[in-house]
């Protein structure tokens, strides 16, 4: 099939790699001319593991192409895939205006039957909008041109995105057209061999079942760093409380790790769009509310943990303090509300000067802060660690866990760890005469 994406950021991108990979000859179509520039030399523009090799194989081969012009969109193909951001506005609704000016675009250059397919993260009544839009750019045309809109939402996670694209554990498509739905059945075939993943439904559930799994998701996380909390004021040990809440089948292992919250481009905003959502229908979502507020305090947790154990705000004056880790999470270089920020900002706030590693957002930090003489970047980890009064550690990186704590304590100016992933050993390390803080474990 013949498919148009309009947005090659980090959904359209993924998609279209994707879905060229399994033979479908596809254009992305970006207003971003140095970034199409790249990706035609199969160069991407974000760091995803697996990614680049799926662009660079099937440009080379002519099944994946870039543009910066819509009206090359119409002329590919009868399949276009919306892909561009929503982000927040300043209420925590989801704003549209990428959105509907991709469908103003659509309609302004088809000429014949259009799938028009939402992928982007929107909120529920979105598909509604783009049909009115069409409709309207089509009225004045003078045109009466069939169109369909279905919503189809993404889940992938960043560091997966590959693997959950090409193995998802389901496919969600919302469509009350006969027509739609075969074409989505045809495009989604190569993914359904193994067994049947795509689960059609109306157009309002599908862009429902998006907000809604992702704050599930973080109403795990919040209430898990809730608990953990709580463990830490009743001499319980957090880690211990997981594993046996893991293991009933109920509730599993997923997303019920402790930390010091949560970040990303996904859960924070669409747990905030979804509340507002509930606040324009009339229904104040008092859970959602809380998810949200927890995770904001939990981002500060570190920082609290540090400042008790120095002593006061006034101790970070002038010192320097380790961090370890500047992504939201593992495998990829999204800092976006990563609680790396929160806690340097505080840093900076009380005084302190902050010397950071993480193994691929280096570049993205620098692009966000600039240069500061508070913010030391280093090339390693054990290079952050020099003359450091504390380390702090903010993601999992798999390089983190398992360190040479006598290389550690030969750069540090004293053996304080705050760490807000729990990677290691309480009784080990303080053995070793190392005061170590974690996340609900006394």
């Amino acid at each position: 099939m013949n498919i148009s994406i309009f947005g090659a950021g980090y959904v359209g991108l993924v998609t279209g790699a994707c879905l060229a990979d399994v033979g479908h000859k596809v254009l992305c179509i970006d207003l971003n001319t140095t970034k199409i520039e790249q990706l035609r030399q199969g160069r991407i523009p974000i760091w995803e593991p697996g990614l680049e090799a799926i662009v660079k194989r099937n440009v080379d081969e002519g099944r994946l192409l870039f543009s910066t012009e819509a009206a090359d969109a119409a002329a590919h193909g009868a399949v276009v895939f919306v892909a561009v951001g929503t982000p927040p506005g300043e209420d925590g609704s989801a704003d549209l205006q990428y959105v509907l000016a991709v469908a103003q675009s659509i309609a302004q250059h088809m000429q014949s039957y259009q799938l028009i397919v939402s992928k982007s993260t929107v909120p529920v009544g979105t598909a509604d909008k783009i049909s009115q839009q069409v409709s309207a750019i089509l009225a004045e045309r003078g045109l009466d041109l069939p169109f369909d809109v279905v919503s189809n939402p993404e889940f992938l996670k960043e560091g997966s995105a590959v693997a959950d694209f090409q193995k998802p554990d389901r496919i969600i498509v919302g469509t009350e057209s006969p027509h739609a739905r075969d074409l989505m059945t045809e495009l989604y075939e190569p993914f359904n061999r193994n067994h049947q993943r795509t689960l059609f439904m109306d157009v309002r559930s599908a862009e429902l079942t998006k907000y809604a799994s992702n704050a599930m998701l973080a109403a795990r996380i919040s209430f898990m760093n809730e608990v953990a909390n709580m463990a830490e004021r009743l001499g319980a040990n957090i880690e211990e409380v997981r594993k046996g809440m893991g293991a009933d089948p109920r509730i599993g292992y997923q997303f019920i790790y402790p930390g010091c919250g949560y970040g990303g481009s996904c859960f924070p905003k669409d747990v905030r769009a979804l509340e507002r959502l509930a606040h324009e229908v009339g229904y104040e979502a008092q859970l959602l509310a809380s998810i949200e507020a927890v995770n904001q305090r939990q981002k500060q947790r570190l920082f609290d943990k540090l400042v008790a154990q120095l002593g006061g705000e006034q101790a970070l004056r002038g010192q320097t303090v380790a961090l370890w880790g500047l992504a939201f999470k593992p495998n990829t270089d999204d800092m976006r509300e990563a609680p790396s920020r929160v806690l340097m900002e505080l840093l900076w706030r009380a005084g302190a000067r902050v010397q950071a590693f993480d193994p691929v957002a280096m570049k993205e930090a620098a692009q966000i802060y600039g240069q500061r003489p508070d913010l030391v970047l280093t090339s390693d980890k054990y290079a952050a660690l020099q003359g450091a009064q504390a380390l702090l550690i903010c993601t999992e990186w798999q390089q983190f866990r398992a360190p040479d704590f006598e290389e550690m304590a030969g750069r540090m100016a004293q053996r304080l760890i705050v760490d807000g992933r729990n990677l290691y050993t309480p009784d080990k390390l303080r053995a070793d005469g190392w005061t170590y803080l974690s996340i609900g474990r006394a």
